[in-house]
């Protein structure tokens, strides 16, 4: 089962999150700078203590800096993420969510995108045989 990361976090843990899985590793500072409406430096640093406590992200030490990185792979986290839309907004059916993604044009697929999205399927009814 794919660990739900966003059901344990804050709005504002997310936007942290969201910003160390996007630049992979970040100070205080640069936490600051990509957040919306960024609190205060001690804020962003003591919510990236309780995000280091909750075991999401690890530090390292660079000169005077905490230099911080999330703890889960990215392609994990993406998971956790699609399925808490899924859960919360198609009936936690990942064929809905992407129904709705494909449906009525909404997004333009390329050739290869179609063709990776064939084999996706093709793959999926193998294991259900």
């Amino acid at each position: 089962m794919v660990e739900r990361l966003q059901h344990r976090l804050s709005r504002r843990e997310r936007q942290i999150m969201d910003v160390l899985f996007r630049l992979e590793r970040a100070s205080v500072a640069d936490v600051r700078k990509n957040v919306p409406n960024p609190p205060s430096y001690s804020s962003v640093r003591a919510q990236l203590r309780i995000l280091e406590e909750k075991g999401h992200i690890s530090h390292t030490e660079e000169g005077p800096r905490y230099v911080y990185e999330p703890n889960m792979p990215v392609d994990r986290a993406k998971r956790s993420a699609l399925a808490h839309v899924a859960e919360t907004f198609f009936d936690g059916s990942p064929a809905k969510l992407m129904a709705s993604l494909l449906d009525e044009g909404a997004t333009e697929l390329s050739d290869s995108e179609l063709d990776r999205l064939s084999v996706l399927i093709k793959r999926a009814r193998r294991k259900e045989g």
